[in-house]
């Protein structure tokens, strides 16, 4: 056994996907190996903190979850024949554990196109992040047996597809590898600005989405859209601490003070997108990583290069074109042009009429062109569609200060 008691999730997550990797590769059966994944870490947070990290980790979880497989099998008459497999194969010892990392084919396991994105979503955190199902039903706030249903349905899926672990051919590849990349955006989404509930913020899936996109970028370096996809995520975390006051309150981003922004968070974005707009075409994730570059390099919001920032938006508007590109778009044109050349393009996107964003964006321009009553009425509606309390909190002191300023 190791010496001392370091943080277990720091050593138990990323191993996740390795071992189950390992497992899903011996076995063939994913549904069982990762249940078995999980009582091996159970085991592991119950018994480490007492007797300490093994020297290989890696080695004592498989070794744990292969015998949680064969009693599973052994209990099941129907499996003797793999019974007899498993019970015949050596119980893996430190020196034996194979290097293979399986991180990738896993990953892309758990993107295979029959599944939903929310259940993809699931799969990736509880088989790659490691995550329990409370943990990613409390990230997503629905209740946990809602979230074990969504899993287990995935996984059933995934067996009645036939699927293998063995990567997909390079075709499919690329288009489980974009269905992947989407996924982990959405956590980091998710995690960066909640979509509900009184936090803005879920630091851990932040965290999450960016350790699962540096696996990613590992067995994948040359691939402009995942080291893309990994700068913009760096790029975007690094301005976190500035995002709230004291109290929790939103800070928009021309308000921050840019002094706790991290500089060496910012670094390493601006290199990863560096080299990433270096070679081969260039895709939605690299774009918005050179638009947050531009962001972040501004030592004031007064030195942003707008114009910049508008030249990014319209090709990224041409590479991937969406109504949330337009909107952002919109925002970029409106610093640049003006607040009513923004608000002509912003008309442009009515599949956002429910959206809190559209609304907020349009209050802010109207506000800017002088029309505060109709600038209050949309930061009213935006406030009224947002489920994040600290997004409504901030739109209604915004519709609370222009009612202060209308005449008598």
């Amino acid at each position: 056994m190791g010496d001392g008691s370091p943080d277990l999730d720091a050593v138990l997550r990323p191993l996740a996907p390795q071992v189950l990797g390992t497992l899903v590769r011996q076995h063939g059966q994913f549904d069982a190996c990762e249940d078995a994944l999980q009582e091996a870490m159970l085991a592991a947070a119950t018994q480490w903190p007492d007797d300490g990290v093994p020297d290989n980790p890696k080695a004592w979880l498989i070794t744990v979850a292969n015998r949680r497989l064969t009693d599973m099998f052994r209990s099941e008459s129907a499996r003797r024949r793999r019974e007899d497999t498993i019970a015949a194969m050596p119980v893996p010892e430190p020196d034996d554990t194979p290097d293979t990392d399986d991180t990738l084919t896993l990953m892309l396991l758990c993107c295979h196109p029959t599944l939903s994105t929310a259940s993809q979503v699931a799969l990736t955190l509880r088989a790659v992040g490691g995550l329990t199902t409370g943990q990613i039903a409390s990230a997503f706030l629905v209740p946990e047996a809602t979230m074990a249903q969504r899993i287990s349905r995935a996984k059933s899926t995934i067996k009645k597809a036939g699927a293998t672990f063995t990567l997909p051919p390079p075709d499919e590849q690329d288009v489980r590898l974009s269905a992947l990349l989407h996924v982990l955006y959405l956590v980091f989404n998710e995690g960066y600005t909640a979509s509900s509930g009184p936090s803005l913020q879920r630091v851990e899936l932040t965290a999450e989405a960016i350790r699962l996109t540096r696996l990613l970028q590992r067995v994948r370096p040359d691939d402009g859209e995942v080291t893309g996809l990994l700068a913009l995520m760096v790029l975007i975390d690094a301005r976190r601490d500035a995002r709230t006051d004291a109290d929790g309150r939103l800070v928009p981003l021309d308000e921050q003070d840019r002094s706790k922004w991290n500089q060496d968070m910012i670094a390493e974005g601006v290199g990863l997108i560096s080299g990433a707009l270096t070679g081969g075409p260039l895709g939605p994730y690299q774009l918005q990583a050179a638009i947050a570059a531009v962001h972040d390099e501004a030592t004031t919001a007064e030195a942003t290069d707008w114009p910049q920032i508008l030249a990014l938006y319209r090709l990224l508007d041409r590479v991937a074109p969406s109504p949330v590109v337009t909107l952002n778009h919109a925002v970029a044109l409106g610093m640049v042009d003006g607040p009513r050349a923004g608000l002509e393009l912003l008309a442009t996107v009515d599949e956002l009429a429910e959206h809190h964003r559209l609304h907020a964006v349009r209050a802010h321009f109207l506000d800017q062109a002088g029309e505060a009553e109709r600038a209050r009425e949309e930061y009213l509606a935006a406030a009224e569609l947002t489920t994040s309390e600290p997004e409504r909190e901030y739109l209604r002191a915004k519709a609370d200060r222009l009612s202060a300023t209308r005449p008598r």
